[in-house]
């Protein structure tokens, strides 16, 4: 069974002086939030987070270089 989940995704800036990052908002079904991040990012190295006690499941990815992060908020 799928649940809904309210995603977001921040993709952080490569520049050292530079704090900004881009984030990005959507929701997604998915019956396992691992398997949804696996595809979407398949090939980068995933690792998951801490989970907050909120239930949040954070997962960071190391893709190209870039650092992003994926929190998935069950709504």
């Amino acid at each position: 069974m799928n649940k809904r989940y309210e995603v977001i995704w921040e993709i952080f800036n490569k520049c050292s002086g530079n704090q900004m990052r881009d984030v990005y908002f959507e929701e997604i079904e998915t019956e396992d939030p691992a398997v949804y991040i696996s595809e979407r990012f398949q090939g980068y190295e995933i690792t998951l987070g801490q989970n907050n006690p909120s239930g949040e499941l954070i997962y960071d990815i190391e893709a190209d270089g870039l650092r992003q992060r994926m929190t998935l908020t069950e709504i």
